[in-house]
């Protein structure tokens, strides 16, 4: 089981940075390929980028292509998203989780969600 808990999120100006912090403590996350998803208010939640359980593969949805990196860290368990260029609705609680790809996308692959971590970007 996956367990997970993300950190790093804050508020920033519009083209602002942050980098967002996501901890598996139930060793499973070197079985696995990581994602970072997250929810506007009053939307359902999203996803936003994968990597692949080697680290070798990325994948983003096209509102974050080549403004997000997503990388992950083996010896500590960790993943991480770089968000530059922060636009205003990139607002959102963002969530870890290990993920799969099925036809409907990218989904969580049966971690708990954690509480995420609130990012606002101001204008």
């Amino acid at each position: 089981q996956v367990q997970v808990a993300e950190s790093g999120g804050g508020s920033v100006q519009v083209g602002g940075s942050l980098r967002l912090s996501c901890v598996d403590s139930g060793r499973a996350f070197i079985q696995r390929a990581m994602g970072w998803f997250r929810q506007a208010p009053g939307k359902e939640r999203e996803f936003v980028a994968a990597i692949s359980r080697s680290g070798d593969t990325t994948y983003y949805s096209d509102s974050v292509k080549g403004r997000f990196t997503i990388s992950r860290d083996y010896p500590h368990n960790t993943a991480y998203l770089q968000m530059n260029s922060l636009k205003p609705e990139d607002t959102a609680v963002y969530y870890c989780a290990a993920v799969v790809r099925d036809s409907r996308g990218w989904q969580n692959a049966g971690t708990n969600w954690g509480q995420g971590t609130q990012v606002t970007v101001s204008s």
